[in-house]
Protein backbone atom coordinates (compact mmCIF):
# COMPACT_ATOMS: atom_id res chain seq x y z
CA UNK A 1 0.00 0.00 0.00
CA UNK A 2 2.99 2.15 0.31
CA UNK A 3 1.54 4.18 -3.35
CA UNK A 4 -1.94 4.49 -1.75
CA UNK A 5 -1.79 7.38 -0.51
CA UNK A 6 0.92 9.14 -2.37
CA UNK A 7 -1.73 11.33 -4.55
CA UNK A 8 -3.65 12.77 -1.38
CA UNK A 9 -0.18 13.26 0.06
CA UNK A 10 1.38 15.56 -2.84
CA UNK A 11 -2.21 16.82 -3.58
CA UNK A 12 -1.09 20.53 -2.74
CA UNK A 13 2.00 20.43 -4.73
CA UNK A 14 0.40 18.32 -7.90
CA UNK A 15 -2.69 21.14 -7.94
CA UNK A 16 -0.01 24.11 -8.36
CA UNK A 17 2.39 22.19 -10.97
CA UNK A 18 -1.00 21.08 -12.85
CA UNK A 19 -3.47 23.96 -12.44
CA UNK A 20 -5.97 21.89 -11.03
CA UNK A 21 -9.51 23.33 -10.13
CA UNK A 22 -10.90 21.18 -7.07
CA UNK A 23 -13.29 19.16 -9.62
CA UNK A 24 -10.61 18.13 -11.16
CA UNK A 25 -7.89 17.39 -8.61
CA UNK A 26 -11.34 15.01 -7.14
CA UNK A 27 -11.70 13.30 -10.41
CA UNK A 28 -8.05 12.34 -10.12
CA UNK A 29 -8.24 11.25 -6.65
CA UNK A 30 -12.10 9.24 -7.96
CA UNK A 31 -9.85 7.62 -10.62
CA UNK A 32 -8.04 5.40 -8.00
CA UNK A 33 -11.63 4.16 -6.58
CA UNK A 34 -12.85 3.72 -10.48
CA UNK A 35 -9.78 1.50 -11.40
CA UNK A 36 -10.86 -0.45 -7.99
CA UNK A 37 -14.45 -0.80 -9.20
CA UNK A 38 -13.72 -2.21 -12.57
CA UNK A 39 -11.32 -4.54 -11.38
CA UNK A 40 -12.81 -6.17 -7.97
CA UNK A 41 -15.69 -7.70 -9.32
CA UNK A 42 -13.43 -10.36 -11.26
CA UNK A 43 -10.18 -10.32 -8.88
CA UNK A 44 -12.36 -11.22 -6.07
CA UNK A 45 -14.77 -12.89 -7.90
CA UNK A 46 -12.34 -15.74 -9.04
CA UNK A 47 -11.08 -16.19 -5.30
CA UNK A 48 -13.99 -18.75 -5.03
CA UNK A 49 -12.33 -21.04 -8.37
CA UNK A 50 -8.93 -20.35 -6.99
CA UNK A 51 -6.87 -19.57 -4.44
CA UNK A 52 -6.59 -16.03 -2.81
CA UNK A 53 -3.16 -16.12 -2.79
CA UNK A 54 -1.90 -16.14 -6.48
CA UNK A 55 -4.70 -13.11 -7.00
CA UNK A 56 -2.94 -11.20 -3.76
CA UNK A 57 0.55 -11.82 -6.02
CA UNK A 58 -0.13 -10.86 -9.52
CA UNK A 59 -2.17 -7.85 -8.20
CA UNK A 60 1.41 -6.45 -6.46
CA UNK A 61 2.83 -5.79 -10.24
CA UNK A 62 -0.85 -3.90 -11.04
CA UNK A 63 -0.16 -1.74 -8.22
CA UNK A 64 3.82 -1.37 -8.82
CA UNK A 65 3.14 -0.52 -12.46
CA UNK A 66 0.54 2.21 -11.59
CA UNK A 67 2.39 3.55 -9.19
CA UNK A 68 5.60 3.36 -11.44
CA UNK A 69 3.75 4.92 -14.21
CA UNK A 70 2.39 8.43 -12.33
CA UNK A 71 5.64 9.08 -11.38
CA UNK A 72 6.84 8.37 -15.11
CA UNK A 73 4.50 9.39 -17.88
CA UNK A 74 1.80 11.21 -15.70
CA UNK A 75 1.56 14.80 -17.24
CA UNK A 76 -2.14 16.54 -15.96
CA UNK A 77 -5.49 15.12 -15.04
CA UNK A 78 -6.10 12.63 -17.68
CA UNK A 79 -3.27 10.47 -17.72
CA UNK A 80 -3.00 11.20 -13.97
CA UNK A 81 -6.13 9.63 -13.59
CA UNK A 82 -5.56 6.67 -15.89
CA UNK A 83 -2.48 5.53 -13.95
CA UNK A 84 -4.06 6.23 -10.59
CA UNK A 85 -7.20 3.61 -11.73
CA UNK A 86 -3.87 1.40 -12.75
CA UNK A 87 -3.08 1.33 -8.70
CA UNK A 88 -6.51 1.29 -7.76
CA UNK A 89 -6.76 -2.06 -9.81
CA UNK A 90 -3.81 -2.98 -7.51
CA UNK A 91 -5.32 -2.69 -4.94
CA UNK A 92 -8.79 -4.44 -5.32
CA UNK A 93 -6.55 -7.62 -6.13
CA UNK A 94 -4.95 -7.08 -2.83
CA UNK A 95 -6.99 -5.90 -0.33
CA UNK A 96 -10.52 -8.54 -0.61
CA UNK A 97 -8.46 -11.18 -1.92
CA UNK A 98 -6.41 -11.14 0.93
CA UNK A 99 -9.34 -11.14 3.54
CA UNK A 100 -10.52 -14.22 1.50
CA UNK A 101 -6.88 -15.30 1.76
CA UNK A 102 -7.22 -14.98 5.34
CA UNK A 103 -10.83 -15.98 5.77
CA UNK A 104 -9.98 -19.15 4.48
CA UNK A 105 -7.21 -20.31 6.53
CA UNK A 106 -8.50 -18.80 9.79
CA UNK A 107 -11.92 -19.98 10.81
CA UNK A 108 -13.78 -20.38 14.46
CA UNK A 109 -15.03 -18.17 16.72
CA UNK A 110 -11.92 -15.73 16.46
CA UNK A 111 -11.98 -15.14 12.74
CA UNK A 112 -14.10 -12.20 13.87
CA UNK A 113 -11.55 -10.74 15.80
CA UNK A 114 -8.94 -11.72 12.90
CA UNK A 115 -10.96 -9.77 10.51
CA UNK A 116 -10.82 -6.69 12.62
CA UNK A 117 -7.18 -6.79 13.04
CA UNK A 118 -6.79 -7.18 8.85
CA UNK A 119 -8.80 -4.38 8.42
CA UNK A 120 -7.34 -2.02 11.05
CA UNK A 121 -3.99 -2.57 9.33
CA UNK A 122 -5.26 -0.95 5.94
CA UNK A 123 -5.06 1.68 8.56
CA UNK A 124 -1.17 1.42 8.87
CA UNK A 125 -0.64 0.86 5.50
CA UNK A 126 -2.37 4.28 4.74
CA UNK A 127 -0.61 6.11 7.48
CA UNK A 128 2.88 4.39 5.98
CA UNK A 129 2.05 5.74 2.30
CA UNK A 130 0.95 9.43 3.74
CA UNK A 131 4.52 9.54 6.07
CA UNK A 132 6.49 7.78 3.57
CA UNK A 133 5.09 10.39 0.51
CA UNK A 134 5.48 13.56 2.97
CA UNK A 135 9.49 12.43 3.87
CA UNK A 136 10.64 11.34 0.16
CA UNK A 137 8.97 14.64 -0.92
CA UNK A 138 10.93 16.74 1.16
CA UNK A 139 13.82 14.61 -0.18
CA UNK A 140 13.92 14.24 -3.61
CA UNK A 141 11.70 16.20 -6.56
CA UNK A 142 8.15 14.70 -6.57
CA UNK A 143 8.76 12.04 -9.42
CA UNK A 144 11.79 10.28 -7.67
CA UNK A 145 9.33 10.01 -4.37
CA UNK A 146 6.76 8.43 -6.31
CA UNK A 147 8.89 6.13 -8.19
CA UNK A 148 10.84 4.67 -4.68
CA UNK A 149 6.98 4.14 -3.43
CA UNK A 150 6.42 1.70 -6.30
CA UNK A 151 9.13 -0.67 -4.26
CA UNK A 152 6.48 -1.26 -1.69
CA UNK A 153 4.54 -4.25 -4.07
CA UNK A 154 7.32 -5.32 -5.23
CA UNK A 155 8.37 -6.54 -1.67
CA UNK A 156 4.70 -7.77 -0.91
CA UNK A 157 4.76 -10.24 -3.71
CA UNK A 158 7.18 -12.10 -2.45
CA UNK A 159 6.31 -12.02 0.66
CA UNK A 160 2.67 -13.83 0.39
CA UNK A 161 4.31 -16.28 -2.38
CA UNK A 162 6.74 -17.77 0.32
CA UNK A 163 5.31 -17.16 3.43
CA UNK A 164 1.71 -18.16 2.77
CA UNK A 165 0.76 -21.94 1.84
CA UNK A 166 -1.28 -22.59 -0.96
CA UNK A 167 -4.66 -23.66 0.03
CA UNK A 168 -7.56 -25.67 -1.61
CA UNK A 169 -11.02 -23.85 -2.61
CA UNK A 170 -14.04 -24.65 -0.97
CA UNK A 171 -16.06 -23.43 -4.24
CA UNK A 172 -19.22 -25.10 -5.36
CA UNK A 173 -18.71 -26.36 -8.89
CA UNK A 174 -20.51 -23.94 -10.74
CA UNK A 175 -19.13 -20.99 -9.13
CA UNK A 176 -19.19 -18.18 -12.09
CA UNK A 177 -16.14 -16.41 -12.61
CA UNK A 178 -18.22 -13.18 -11.99
CA UNK A 179 -20.04 -12.19 -8.77
CA UNK A 180 -23.93 -12.29 -9.21
CA UNK A 181 -25.12 -9.09 -8.17
CA UNK A 182 -28.56 -10.23 -7.79
CA UNK A 183 -28.00 -13.46 -5.78
CA UNK A 184 -25.60 -11.72 -3.29
CA UNK A 185 -28.00 -8.40 -2.94
CA UNK A 186 -30.63 -11.20 -2.52
CA UNK A 187 -29.88 -11.68 0.90
CA UNK A 188 -31.92 -9.17 2.98
CA UNK A 189 -28.10 -9.67 5.69
CA UNK A 190 -25.70 -9.06 3.52
CA UNK A 191 -27.62 -6.42 1.45
CA UNK A 192 -27.63 -4.45 4.50
CA UNK A 193 -24.08 -4.88 5.20
CA UNK A 194 -23.21 -3.59 1.56
CA UNK A 195 -25.22 -0.43 1.56
CA UNK A 196 -23.59 0.21 5.08
CA UNK A 197 -20.27 -0.26 3.59
CA UNK A 198 -20.84 1.57 0.22
CA UNK A 199 -21.64 4.47 2.76
CA UNK A 200 -19.24 4.06 4.88
CA UNK A 201 -16.45 4.56 2.01
CA UNK A 202 -17.67 7.55 0.56
CA UNK A 203 -17.02 9.54 3.43
CA UNK A 204 -13.80 7.69 4.35
CA UNK A 205 -12.09 8.02 0.96
CA UNK A 206 -14.11 11.38 0.49
CA UNK A 207 -12.28 12.42 3.48
CA UNK A 208 -8.78 10.78 3.01
CA UNK A 209 -8.64 12.14 -0.39
CA UNK A 210 -8.49 15.90 0.81
CA UNK A 211 -7.26 15.08 4.48
CA UNK A 212 -3.73 17.14 3.79
CA UNK A 213 -4.78 19.69 1.18
CA UNK A 214 -7.29 20.84 4.21
CA UNK A 215 -4.72 21.07 7.28
CA UNK A 216 -3.07 22.91 4.23
CA UNK A 217 -5.52 25.16 3.79
CA UNK A 218 -6.46 25.77 7.51
CA UNK A 219 -3.06 26.58 8.28
CA UNK A 220 -3.72 29.43 5.52
CA UNK A 221 -6.40 30.98 7.00
CA UNK A 222 -5.54 31.04 10.74
CA UNK A 223 -1.95 31.58 10.38
CA UNK A 224 -1.59 28.75 13.03
CA UNK A 225 0.99 25.95 12.15
CA UNK A 226 2.17 23.19 14.12
CA UNK A 227 5.80 24.27 14.00
CA UNK A 228 7.05 20.27 14.41
CA UNK A 229 4.45 18.08 12.36
CA UNK A 230 4.08 18.46 8.68
CA UNK A 231 0.47 18.23 7.18
CA UNK A 232 1.63 14.63 5.82
CA UNK A 233 2.75 13.54 9.12
CA UNK A 234 -0.13 14.84 11.12
CA UNK A 235 -2.61 13.07 8.59
CA UNK A 236 -0.65 9.52 9.03
CA UNK A 237 -0.98 9.88 12.59
CA UNK A 238 -4.57 10.83 12.68
CA UNK A 239 -5.01 7.34 9.90
CA UNK A 240 -3.04 5.68 12.55
CA UNK A 241 -5.98 6.01 15.36
CA UNK A 242 -8.19 3.99 12.19
CA UNK A 243 -6.41 0.70 14.02
CA UNK A 244 -7.73 0.80 17.25
CA UNK A 245 -10.91 2.57 16.45
CA UNK A 246 -11.64 -0.40 13.93
CA UNK A 247 -10.45 -3.17 16.08
CA UNK A 248 -12.35 -1.87 19.08
CA UNK A 249 -15.64 -1.13 16.98
CA UNK A 250 -16.46 -4.40 16.47
CA UNK A 251 -15.66 -5.78 19.78
CA UNK A 252 -18.33 -3.41 20.86
CA UNK A 253 -20.45 -4.20 17.67
CA UNK A 254 -20.28 -7.63 19.22
CA UNK A 255 -21.33 -6.98 22.83
CA UNK A 256 -24.18 -4.21 21.84
CA UNK A 257 -25.25 -5.36 18.71
CA UNK A 258 -23.77 -5.38 15.17
CA UNK A 259 -26.32 -2.84 13.64
CA UNK A 260 -27.38 -0.80 16.05
CA UNK A 261 -23.34 0.07 17.07
CA UNK A 262 -23.15 0.77 13.31
CA UNK A 263 -26.25 3.07 13.10
CA UNK A 264 -24.80 4.53 16.18
CA UNK A 265 -21.23 5.43 15.02
CA UNK A 266 -22.90 6.59 11.64
CA UNK A 267 -24.79 9.21 13.43
CA UNK A 268 -22.45 10.47 15.62
CA UNK A 269 -19.82 10.60 12.75
CA UNK A 270 -22.36 12.81 10.69
CA UNK A 271 -22.48 15.62 13.67
CA UNK A 272 -18.27 15.59 13.65
CA UNK A 273 -18.22 15.96 10.08
CA UNK A 274 -19.98 19.26 10.41
CA UNK A 275 -17.73 20.49 13.29
CA UNK A 276 -14.42 19.58 11.22
CA UNK A 277 -15.33 21.13 8.27
CA UNK A 278 -16.26 24.49 10.47
CA UNK A 279 -13.16 24.28 11.80
CA UNK A 280 -10.45 25.95 9.11
CA UNK A 281 -10.24 29.26 11.04
CA UNK A 282 -9.30 27.77 14.63
CA UNK A 283 -6.23 27.25 15.47
CA UNK A 284 -4.14 24.37 14.45
CA UNK A 285 -5.01 21.76 17.62
CA UNK A 286 -8.20 22.72 17.19
CA UNK A 287 -8.58 21.73 13.69
CA UNK A 288 -6.71 18.46 14.22
CA UNK A 289 -8.45 17.35 17.23
CA UNK A 290 -11.60 17.83 15.81
CA UNK A 291 -9.93 16.32 12.30
CA UNK A 292 -8.72 13.37 14.66
CA UNK A 293 -12.24 12.58 16.12
CA UNK A 294 -14.00 12.61 13.01
CA UNK A 295 -11.88 10.69 11.48
CA UNK A 296 -11.97 7.89 14.53
CA UNK A 297 -15.88 8.45 14.39
CA UNK A 298 -15.67 6.94 10.42
CA UNK A 299 -13.50 4.01 11.31
CA UNK A 300 -15.19 3.30 14.31
CA UNK A 301 -17.66 0.76 12.09
CA UNK A 302 -15.44 -0.60 9.82
CA UNK A 303 -14.53 -3.94 11.33
CA UNK A 304 -17.86 -4.45 12.29
CA UNK A 305 -19.17 -3.79 8.45
CA UNK A 306 -16.51 -6.35 7.09
CA UNK A 307 -17.14 -8.87 10.25
CA UNK A 308 -20.31 -8.83 10.23
CA UNK A 309 -20.68 -9.15 5.87
CA UNK A 310 -18.24 -12.47 6.29
CA UNK A 311 -20.39 -14.28 8.87
CA UNK A 312 -23.57 -13.49 6.85
CA UNK A 313 -22.49 -14.45 3.41
CA UNK A 314 -22.16 -18.60 2.30
CA UNK A 315 -19.05 -20.02 2.73
CA UNK A 316 -19.33 -21.08 -0.62
CA UNK A 317 -19.96 -17.42 -1.88
CA UNK A 318 -18.08 -15.97 -0.01
CA UNK A 319 -16.05 -14.27 -2.41
CA UNK A 320 -18.93 -13.27 -4.90
CA UNK A 321 -20.20 -11.35 -1.43
CA UNK A 322 -16.33 -10.00 -1.16
CA UNK A 323 -16.42 -8.43 -4.29
CA UNK A 324 -19.68 -6.95 -4.45
CA UNK A 325 -19.25 -5.45 -1.26
CA UNK A 326 -15.84 -4.30 -2.34
CA UNK A 327 -17.87 -3.04 -5.78
CA UNK A 328 -19.87 -0.49 -4.17
CA UNK A 329 -18.34 0.29 -1.64
CA UNK A 330 -15.18 1.44 -3.38
CA UNK A 331 -16.76 2.61 -6.10
CA UNK A 332 -18.72 5.28 -3.94
CA UNK A 333 -15.09 6.29 -3.55
CA UNK A 334 -15.01 7.46 -7.14
CA UNK A 335 -17.68 10.58 -6.67
CA UNK A 336 -16.94 11.57 -2.92
CA UNK A 337 -13.54 12.60 -3.70
CA UNK A 338 -15.39 15.01 -6.95
CA UNK A 339 -17.94 15.95 -5.26
CA UNK A 340 -16.32 16.63 -2.25
CA UNK A 341 -13.91 19.32 -4.27
CA UNK A 342 -16.78 20.32 -6.88
CA UNK A 343 -18.35 21.77 -3.63
CA UNK A 344 -15.01 24.13 -3.20
CA UNK A 345 -14.82 25.22 -6.27
CA UNK A 346 -18.83 26.21 -5.95
CA UNK A 347 -17.78 27.87 -2.90
CA UNK A 348 -15.50 30.07 -4.54
CA UNK A 349 -12.35 28.60 -2.19
CA UNK A 350 -14.06 29.88 0.83
CA UNK A 351 -13.49 28.76 4.43
CA UNK A 352 -17.42 28.12 4.89
CA UNK A 353 -17.10 25.96 1.28
CA UNK A 354 -14.77 23.62 3.56
CA UNK A 355 -17.68 23.23 5.52
CA UNK A 356 -20.34 22.22 3.28
CA UNK A 357 -17.56 20.02 1.48
CA UNK A 358 -17.38 18.06 4.44
CA UNK A 359 -21.05 17.74 4.84
CA UNK A 360 -21.38 15.99 1.63
CA UNK A 361 -19.41 13.18 3.27
CA UNK A 362 -21.55 12.43 6.41
CA UNK A 363 -24.93 12.41 4.19
CA UNK A 364 -25.13 8.79 2.94
CA UNK A 365 -24.12 7.61 6.72
CA UNK A 366 -26.70 10.23 8.52
CA UNK A 367 -29.51 8.56 5.62
CA UNK A 368 -28.89 5.05 6.19
CA UNK A 369 -28.11 5.19 10.33
CA UNK A 370 -32.25 6.99 10.17
CA UNK A 371 -33.48 3.94 8.51
CA UNK A 372 -36.00 1.49 10.25
CA UNK A 373 -34.85 -2.16 10.64
CA UNK A 374 -31.68 -1.72 11.26
CA UNK A 375 -31.25 -2.01 14.66
CA UNK A 376 -31.11 -6.27 15.45
CA UNK A 377 -29.10 -8.42 17.78
CA UNK A 378 -25.79 -8.96 17.35
CA UNK A 379 -24.03 -10.76 14.42
CA UNK A 380 -23.02 -13.87 16.20
CA UNK A 381 -18.51 -14.76 15.32
CA UNK A 382 -18.65 -17.55 12.72
CA UNK A 383 -18.12 -21.07 14.71
CA UNK A 384 -15.68 -23.65 13.80
CA UNK A 385 -16.65 -25.53 10.76
CA UNK A 386 -20.06 -24.02 10.88
CA UNK A 387 -21.30 -22.14 7.63
CA UNK A 388 -22.35 -18.61 9.17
Amino acid sequence: MTGFSAYPALLPTLRVAWGLSGTEAGFVGGAFFFGYMLAVPFLSGITDRIDARSVFAASCLLAALGTLGFALLARGALTGALFQALTGAGLAGTYMPGLKALTDRAIGPRQSRYIALYTASFGIGTSLSLALAGWLAALLPWRAALAVLALGPMLALPLVLLRLRPQPVSATPHASRWPRLRGVLAQRPVRRYVMGYSVHCWELFGLRSWMVAFIVYAGSVSGSTCPWLKATDAAALINLLGLPASVLGNELAGRLGRMRWIGSVMACAGALSWLAGLSVPAPWWIVLTLLAAYFVGVMADSAALTAGLVAAAPPAQRGAAMAVYSLLGFGSGVLAPMLFGATLDASGGRPWGWALAFATLSFGGLIWAGLPGRAGPATPPPQCGADA
